[in-house]
């Protein structure tokens, strides 16, 4: 199986699947991108997919299709997409090895490119 950019929780998976069932028969899945904005720098986008871009990247679990933006790879490579739901909001989470920072309201974070080297070098060592 070749490397994945992303992974999603099943609290993740769940949610995706249930956005997709309540959207109409027209929806796929969602999509994962990111662009300039917030006071950090960037932010994630999610965005809903009726028809998939034969450029992006997919992941899939338990059924629930996720689309990743060619333009976001390099920025969101090992990132684990969760969803929580907590006393004051509810929504996906990002846990991204390629942060290195946020901002305080958490809309925001500043992102670096992944380091494809050390990811080589990761994926090497791991166990077969």
């Amino acid at each position: 199986m070749g490397f994945q950019v992303m992974t999603m929780s099943d609290a993740a998976a769940a949610r995706v699947k249930a956005i997709v069932e309540n959207s109409g028969p027209d929806a796929k899945g969602i999509r994962v991108g990111i662009k300039k904005g917030g006071c950090a720098g960037m932010e994630y986008t999610i965005d809903l997919v009726t028809e998939p871009n034969p450029k992006d990247d997919r992941i899939e679990k338990y059924g629930a299709s996720v689309w990743i933006d060619p333009a976001a790879v390099l920025y969101l490579l090992g990132t684990e997409m969760g969803f929580e739901t907590t006393t004051l909001r509810s929504g996906f989470t990002f846990h991204n090895p390629n942060q290195t920072s946020a901002c305080g309201c958490g809309e925001s974070v500043e992102l670096k490119a992944a380091d494809l080297t050390e990811l080589a070098k990761q994926r090497q060592a791991a166990p077969a």
